[in-house]
């Protein structure tokens, strides 16, 4: 003789009736039906859903120990207690989202982002409790474009982000700042910047130059005059020889790039980053370097081809340890800048505004400081004594 099975029987939406029952595999469905019916003090059964979600249609799919949930029609399965889709928070709930149906649980849409609206308005909490609006099955009413906001509930459900071609990001991204859902922000912010529309002026991207020098020699110049790649990360990039003149690169990553025999001239480059850049013969006369940072770059050819930075914006650049022997810095502005430990050997200095530069521990020998101003110039631990025909301009 078979063994019977335990199952815990509820009443959907009203957990005050509930029962555990002994089934036999030989009871067959209707018997079953009418049992929980008899047991639950309730009009008729006529449906039954396991905790998954799945309707149950036999008696032989339930093992012992399940959990059922019954009513005595869909509606009311979903409707639940006062006309409000009531369930415990790991059941399933369905909401009308601008007229579709979608059936999620309450762990999806308060797990994972606990702080966000959505967790607020499906809160087991009593002092968050929302009550809204359902319609004739029972879903709760979002006023909310569909299309937009399934993307969002299947990040909450596998964590992945996943749009269609023909799901403008925009609006997902609109449907995340409304519900709150604060850690897919970030990459929809991305998405859609790389959704507009590119024009004659949209920077250019490090994908973009490094096609281009895929298929240019690099002792040939590759004329990027004019262009923009404002923002652009091309760090450890050999970019040899190119002719970069007039372009904007401001706040661009050129950190540890190549950039010997590069054409700068009236470039900007204000606010990027070029640390440990090999910068031998260069060209930035006229150049705009406000804000840069250049720690530790190689402006020396043994050669003896001399760097350009005639005329050049250096205001509040940080040039600490940069190797700059024979560089020629005339008329240049490096107003508050920073050339701690610099080598400065030989470098033409005359007419260029030093006022307030940190040359501690700089080498200037045989530089020439003709006209320069060095007035509150720091000169602490100065490799070599500066000779009265390098006279400041005080």
């Amino acid at each position: 003789m078979e063994n019977p099975i335990r199952i815990n029987v509820f009443k959907n939406g009203d957990h005050s009736k509930s029962c555990v029952l002994s089934l036999s595999k030989s009871s067959s469905f209707s018997e079953l039906m009418e049992t929980m019916a008899c047991k639950l003090d309730i009009s008729t059964v006529q449906i039954m859903y396991n905790k998954q979600g799945a309707r149950v249609l036999d008696v032989d799919v339930l093992r012992d120990d399940d959990t059922v949930y019954v009513g005595s029609s869909l509606t009311e399965l979903f409707a639940g207690c006062n006309g409000l889709a009531r369930t415990r928070n790991q059941d399933f709930i369905t909401l009308n989202i601008g007229g579709v149906h979608v059936t999620t649980t309450k762990d999806t849409l308060t797990k994972k982002e606990p702080g966000s609206m959505l967790a607020t308005m499906f809160s087991q909490s009593e002092d968050n409790q929302w009550f809204s609006r359902v319609d004739q099955t029972g879903a709760y009413l979002i006023d909310r474009p569909a299309k937009y906001f399934l993307p969002i509930l299947n990040y909450l459900r596998h964590g992945q982000l996943i749009i269609d071609e023909s799901v403008n990001p925009a609006g997902v991204l609109e449907e995340a700042k409304f519900f709150g859902i604060t850690s897919i922000q970030p990459r929809l912010e991305q998405l859609v910047q790389l959704n507009v529309k590119p024009t004659d002026y949209t920077p250019l991207t490090r994908h973009q130059i490094s096609l281009s020098l895929m298929t240019t020699p690099s002792n040939c110049e590759l004329r990027c005059q004019g262009l923009n790649f404002s923002g652009a990360d091309l760090s450890k990039l050999d970019l040899r020889n190119i002719n970069f003149k007039y372009a904007n690169l401001s706040d661009t990553n050129l950190a540890g790039a190549n950039l010997s025999h590069v054409n700068f001239e009236r470039a900007d480059l204000s606010n990027s980053c070029l640390d440990g850049a090999n910068m031998m013969a260069v060209k930035l006369v006229c150049a705009q370097l406000e804000g840069a940072s250049m720690k530790g770059c190689n402006f020396e050819d043994p050669s003896g081809s001399r760097a350009n930075m005639e005329g050049a914006n250096l205001k509040e650049v940080n040039l600490e340890g940069s190797h700059m022997a024979g560089v020629n810095l005339r008329v240049a502005t490096l107003k508050n800048s920073n050339l701690r430990n610099c080598d400065l050997r030989g470098a033409i200095l005359a007419g260029s505004n030093l006022e307030n530069c940190d040359l501690s521990g700089c080498d200037l020998l045989d530089a020439n400081l003709r006209g320069a101003n060095l007035e509150g110039c720091a000169f602490a631990m100065m490799l070599s004594a500066l000779h009265m025909s390098q006279t400041l301009k005080s």
